[in-house]
């Protein structure tokens, strides 16, 4: 095992260039103060957003406030936007703060500001870029906060552009595998559009939460190449036109024109200078450079200097999206998109995901273990106690195989109507065994997503783990043992934070670009897990089970988890 580039300082240097990169996760914003001549990271913070997802009901607005929150439909998972700005305000000086106690740093010497975004995720505004949730008016509408990317109420919308794309067999339908997700641009839109008619018609600007933070920054409203073209069909610098628009709905025709296009900004470049109030709220110099916004998973291989063909990176969270670069274009299956340049210049950047992985781990600890495990999980938590028992099992002695569904599937069946599923289970079964079961559950729904990629002639030879899930040594294990690959692991705990500094680096003027950029301030320990023959031969054995379920449940031989989701959208809205 190798560690690419060197590690942090013992001292800096008097007035070094620093930049500032900041990473928008699904629940709290993150800030880290990193050297632009080696990456070293030498301060960092985090800020928790008040309101968290607000997936039940808007725990915002005037009826919150008077006690009566306005209920949430299944499936909705909306943010409050002032929280996102709220980072700037205490993570950003707090990143500073500490990296001034430790090293002693001077803040004019910070040079640039990145950030990353998790995507798709929507917020509504006005001309001048005011969300239209903090408008008197709309507080209480809950199409007028931010739509979250596991908002994915608008499948039955993304269903319909994708049987519109093939009815009319339009080319853009390929570099998306040939389905539209139910949690990008185009469904959202449409979903607004026909839910409230009047928040969409008052919706001057369709905006990525990516672009609108920069927005913030700099006062300049830049749209990235990077969601533009993952999340808003944005393909060869066409959108869907409008005869295509206007045959899903004739009121949706103009969206594009109307909502959605915009001066697009390429990765690495700078959107514009960070303002006074922006450096009021932050602590950093007026002036120094806005890098154009971008993804959580895409500015995360940079941190991992894994920006090279064949290396599929997966940044392992409450989610996973799995991320690599490729030197042709070719047609994935499933994958979430291919864009030219999306991730670093002059290579196709591919897209796929799992919508649910630590949020699975997650609802089975909050739901499902016994007061007696928690007691005797004590100090190291449950997760820590559950994994500890699940690791002295040999593999496959729980008899058990679970589908990783539990928040729809994003590759290779792009379908959110899907759900989970644990096949096995006797009055014998305990706690330990289904969440083993569970662990494996997402190892082979990322192998499903590499032999999707290997098959369509983009070979992954390298797996890299981003994310807290890192962490899990006995995760990380399955995950080479199930997908027969070397899993090498990023090296810093805040990688799409690393990734924004890196590119804020970039734009402001370090490096020529992102990947010269990635090989002196990424790094990644290689091969820090490889895979054990015997466990692999005993995992192929499962892995065939968990295909058969997954073709049987997902392919169409069985559409219970639709029927089953039908009749819970008819049961809560006749209870209402």
């Amino acid at each position: 095992m190798t560690v690419e580039a060197g590690l942090g300082p013992r001292h800096v240097d008097a007035h070094e260039a620093l930049v500032v990169g900041v990473d928008y996760g699904t629940l709290s914003g993150r800030a880290v103060v990193v050297r632009v001549r080696d990456g070293a990271e030498l301060g960092s913070a985090v800020h928790e957003y008040p309101h968290a997802v607000m997936e039940r009901a808007l725990t915002a607005g005037p009826a919150a406030d008077a006690g009566s929150p306005v209920a949430l439909a299944p499936d909705w998972a909306l943010q409050v936007p002032s929280d996102y700005v709220d980072v700037l305000k205490t993570a950003v000086p707090a990143a500073i703060a500490a990296a001034r106690a430790a090293f002693g740093i001077d803040p004019a010497d910070v040079v640039g500001i990145g950030t990353d975004f998790t995507a798709c995720t929507m917020v509504a505004t006005t001309a001048d870029g005011t969300p239209l949730c903090e408008l008197d008016t709309f507080a209480d509408r809950p199409h007028a906060y931010v739509k979250l990317w596991k908002h994915h109420s608008a499948q039955p919308h993304a269903d319909r552009i994708t049987a519109l794309a093939h009815e009319r067999r339009e080319p853009w339908i390929a570099r998306y595998g040939g389905l539209i997700s139910s949690e990008w641009e185009f469904a959202k839109g449409l979903q607004l559009l026909e839910e409230d008619r009047e928040v969409y018609e008052a919706t001057e600007h369709w905006v990525e939460a990516a672009d609108w933070i920069i927005w913030q920054l700099s006062g300049e409203y830049v749209r990235n190449a990077c969601t533009a073209g993952y999340k808003g069909i944005l393909q060869d610098g066409e959108y869907p036109s409008r005869d295509f628009l206007a045959a899903l709905n004739p009121d949706f025709a103009d969206f594009v024109d109307a909502k959605v296009t915009h001066p697009i900004g390429q990765l690495g470049a700078a959107a514009g200078t960070l303002t006074a109030q922006a450096a009021a709220w932050t602590g950093l110099p007026e002036g120094i450079a806005v890098a154009v916004g971008n993804v959580d998973a895409h500015v995360t291989s940079p941190a991992a200097n894994a920006v090279e063909p064949g290396q599929m990176v997966a940044i392992m969270g409450t989610s996973t999206c799995h991320v690599m670069n490729g030197r042709a274009l070719h047609e994935v299956p499933g994958m979430c998109g291919v864009v030219d340049g999306g991730i670093v210049e002059g290579l196709w950047g591919y897209e796929a995901g799992q919508s649910g992985v630590g949020d699975i781990f997650g609802w089975f600890v909050n739901t499902s273990v016994p007061p007696e495990y928690v007691a005797a999980a004590g100090e190291q938590g449950v997760h820590a106690y559950l994994t500890e028992l699940a690791a002295r099992q040999q593999i496959g002695e729980h008899g058990l195989i679970a589908l990783d569904w539990h928040s729809g599937n994003r590759s290779v069946l792009v379908d959110h109507e899907l759900s989970g599923v644990v096949v096995g289970q006797t009055l014998a079964t305990k706690p330990e065994d289904t969440y083993r079961a569970l662990l494996e559950a997402t190892a082979f729904g990322t192998r499903t997503i590499v032999e999707a990629f290997t098959g369509s002639g983009v070979p992954v030879t390298e797996l890299v783990v981003a994310g807290g899930l890192l962490k899990n040594a006995l995760l990380m294990q399955i995950y080479a043992d199930v997908t027969r690959l070397p899993l090498s692991t990023i090296v810093s705990e805040q990688g799409p934070a690393l990734g924004s500094a890196i590119h804020a680096a970039v734009a402001a003027g370090a490096y020529d670009d992102v990947r010269a950029a990635a090989k002196v301030m990424g790094r990644r320990k290689v091969a820090a897990y490889t895979p054990i023959e015997e466990n692999a031969k005993r995992y192929d054995a499962l892995f065939a089970e968990y295909t058969a379920l997954h073709d049987y449940f997902g392919r169409g031989a069985n559409d219970v988890m639709h029927r089953l989701k039908a009749i819970r959208r008819d049961a809560i809205g006749g209870a209402k």
